[in-house]
């Protein structure tokens, strides 16, 4: 089995607000190196990085807005937050859970910080992922995932290195409880200082690493955290090493190599798909929600 080695390490790009609850660093696709197609099918990842909010009376967050074509995917590391969708899709997650929202045919969704969380203010870390859908799937019914610290898949590792999070796909005999449309491993590894694991996926699969916490080493490339490592396609396995207490999001996908027609909240095959999506929303047939 061929080593697979990494293309480019990035810094975050400088934050940004969306709404007024998350301040996230874009990383798919505003860095030309992570464009849509480079990393199919993840077609946008956003990093709040750790940062304090301060209590409020007024949850912080983002109002009700359109998606379709694709599937948002939400990691909370640190922080609550509060999503409702009009298919009736909705919850909160916390620290060590996962929103797997799939809007496929056209969803409204809103995403608060959870009031409890908002009234104490406190540390918030998360990552949103959109997972685009396969053309076969994009116009099927919405449908929501909730992915709960009980319901998570975990692996411990040998010699008291850490233990794997398994999100999505396989991570040696276990797999991951959320169901996915085409092959996508997101998985969380928690690792000791100078611990290490070893993951394996096809050469073709499009790969990269987040570091949330801590220092790694990827094949002799340090990537420090905040920092998001693309690997290259050349090979199957890669090792991780931490050289501190550290947690590392891998995300690998096999690529749809579909067009991609994408305009806001919109990711569709074509451009008339996209125009049709607009007509759709305009005319109230993405559902209603307050």
């Amino acid at each position: 089995m061929k080593t697979r080695t990494v293309e480019q390490i990035f810094a975050p790009n400088p934050p940004h607000y969306v709404g007024d609850g998350f301040r996230v660093h874009n990383f798919i696709p505003s860095v030309p190196q992570l464009s849509m197609r480079r990393m199919d099918p993840f077609i946008m990842m956003d990093y709040n990085s750790k940062f304090y909010f301060p209590p409020s009376e007024t949850p912080r967050g983002v109002g009700v807005h359109p998606h379709r074509g694709f599937e948002t995917v939400t990691i909370a590391y640190n922080g609550k937050v509060a999503h409702h969708d009009s298919s009736g899709g909705g919850g909160i997650i916390g620290q060590g859970e996962v929103q797997w929202m799939t809007a496929a045919r056209g969803v409204l969704h809103k995403e608060y910080h959870e009031e409890s969380f908002s009234k104490t203010g406190g540390d918030f870390q998360m990552v949103q992922l959109w997972v685009n859908l396969p053309a076969k799937h994009k116009m099927d019914p919405p449908k929501y995932q909730a992915i709960t610290r009980e319901s998570m898949k975990k692996v411990s590792l040998p010699n008291n290195a850490g233990h794997v999070e398994i999100i999505s796909g396989k991570f040696e005999n276990e797999t991951g409880s959320a169901s996915t449309f085409s092959p996508v491993h997101l998985q969380n590894a928690h690792l000791n200082p100078e611990g290490e694991v070893t993951f394996s996926f096809p050469a073709n699969f499009n790969t990269g690493i987040l570091v949330i916490d801590g220092n790694v080493e990827i094949e002799n490339s340090k990537l420090p955290t905040n920092h998001f490592a693309l690997l290259r396609n050349d090979g199957e396995s890669f090792t991780i090493r931490a050289l501190e207490k550290s947690i590392v999001l891998v995300l690998s996908g096999e690529p749809l190599d579909e067009p991609i027609a994408a305009q806001g909240p919109f990711v569709m095959n074509t451009q008339q798909e996209i125009l049709q999506a607009i007509w759709d929303y305009n005319n109230g047939k993405f559902g209603e929600l307050s």
